[in-house]
């Protein structure tokens, strides 16, 4: 009787700490796949390009003169969108073209432009998308 029960304790035992062997690697690879999502700066940097400084009018009497750096989700996107500048560049004109200076005041005129543009920069695309937009350098006259 006392070896019967010895023995139904010592299984119940060693199924608990299975399964808490299993729970503990299932969640360590879960969170160990969440961590590589995120690109590296290194990352971010070679998938990006930078627009050189445009100076354009705006649709009021004011002009702007502005740099643009584009991220994309890979290296060749970055490379597609490298070779596609001179559309981008007229993306960029055609968009400030029919802007004010009132449009892009603050942060949420700028976060408005950048939008736009990344919309219209992905219809583009062949290879990859446009992650994020960032004005490098921006004045307006």
């Amino acid at each position: 009787m006392k070896n019967k029960l010895l023995t139904i304790m010592l299984i119940i035992l060693v199924s608990i700490t299975l399964i808490g062997v299993v729970a503990l690697i299932l969640v360590m690879q879960l969170n160990k796949g969440e961590e590589d999502t995120a690109p590296t700066i290194d990352e971010i940097v070679e998938a990006s390009i930078d627009v050189p400084e445009i100076t354009t009018n705006l649709a009021g009497n004011d002009f702007i003169r502005l740099s643009l750096k584009i991220q994309t989700d890979s290296k060749e996107a970055a490379e597609e969108l490298a070779k596609r500048d001179f559309q981008v560049k007229n993306i960029v004109i055609q968009q400030l073209s029919e802007m004010t200076a009132e449009d892009l005041n603050g942060k949420d005129g700028k976060a408005t432009f950048e939008n736009a543009l990344k919309l219209q920069v992905n219809e583009l695309m062949q290879d990859g998308e446009v992650q994020q937009v960032y004005i490098t350098s921006y004045i307006i006259q």
